[in-house]
């Protein structure tokens, strides 16, 4: 049998992959790969195979590709110029014989209205996996429920208020957990090839919902803000977050984009994010996590 591989095995999504993997599947069957492979010290030490990868550099991927039969592809975080790192991923992954590619998208990337900018890149890396001729399991994710509990709730907790352009727009929130679980299932079973499958948590739930709860858990008020786009650009201006994935500064303090945020915004409120379905419980065999359930988990690094 060939081996499993797992793209940015340094970072979260692929660290936690990683640890799961190697708790079903042997080490030797195992390949992890990172532009900084000495990070990936504590896998080495398992037996697993650790190779340096860089997307950007198309030379470095064929060893790193070799003996592998499966994929989990992680989306990179460079948000504008990732799709080439993802095709050079997949094109390589395709030569070296690799018949899966699994690869963590976003939920309803493939509607054409969805105004969210960052489905772009990862529809057109959906495009250039099945160009290879691969069999494709798209793991179109919702919105992280830790993205809420930490990057969300510190910060409105802090100030009292969290202004806000999503409107009543529900969001059907998954724990980066079950995300991970899914992936570890997809590759470890039979049956996911040329499948999109959207992940999701159990409920969904609007940000002044959500808000609510992390208020009422903490013990603190929190005024959801209602703005429109241009009120949520003219705070995130105030922040000194720049406007489009072009202006990021490389290593620079704030490494996303304000017109990836207000539009994922537009997109919640029109309803694109508002999705619930059955595949974690399917894939997995555990009931996928409530928003609770993460917020009780995260609640320790709350304000007090």
């Amino acid at each position: 049998m060939g081996k499993i591989i797992v793209t940015g095995a340094s970072g979260q999504f692929g660290n936690a992959a990683a640890k799961q993997l190697l708790e079903i599947v042997p080490a030797e069957d195992l390949v992890f790969l990172s532009r900084t492979p000495e990070k990936l010290a504590e896998f080495a030490e398992t037996g697993a195979h650790i190779r340096c990868a860089d997307f950007d550099d198309p030379a470095s991927l064929p060893a790193a590709m070799e003996g592998g039969e499966r994929m989990l592809l992680i989306s990179t975080a460079r948000v504008g110029t990732r799709v080439g790192q993802h095709t050079n991923a997949a094109r390589a992954a395709a030569a070296a014989g690799v018949r899966q590619i699994a690869y963590t998208s976003i939920i309803n990337c493939d509607r054409p209205d969805n105004p969210a900018i960052v489905k772009n890149d990862h529809l057109a890396t959906e495009q250039a996996i099945r160009a290879t001729g691969v069999e494709y399991t798209f793991l179109r994710d919702n919105q992280y429920s830790e993205a809420i509990a930490l990057a969300m709730a510190i910060p409105a907790l802090q100030m009292g208020v969290k202004p806000d352009n999503c409107g009543q727009g529900r969001v059907g929130f998954v724990s980066r957990d079950d995300c991970v679980n899914v992936a570890v299932g997809v590759l470890t079973q039979e049956g996911h090839g040329n499948h999109a499958y959207p992940v999701t948590g159990p409920e969904a739930i609007s940000i002044p919902e959500a808000m609510a709860m992390v208020s009422q858990m903490a013990g603190k008020p929190i005024e959801v803000q209602h703005v429109d786009d241009e009120g949520m650009f003219a705070y995130f201006d105030s922040l000194g977050v720049p406007r489009h994935a072009s202006d990021i500064v490389p290593d620079g303090p704030i490494p996303w984009s304000s017109d990836d945020m207000v539009t994922f915004g537009t997109a919640i409120r029109a309803g694109f994010m508002d999705e619930v379905s059955d595949c974690v419980e399917r894939i997995t065999g555990k009931t996928p996590r409530t928003l609770r359930s993460v917020f009780e988990q995260y609640q320790g690094a709350w304000p007090v």
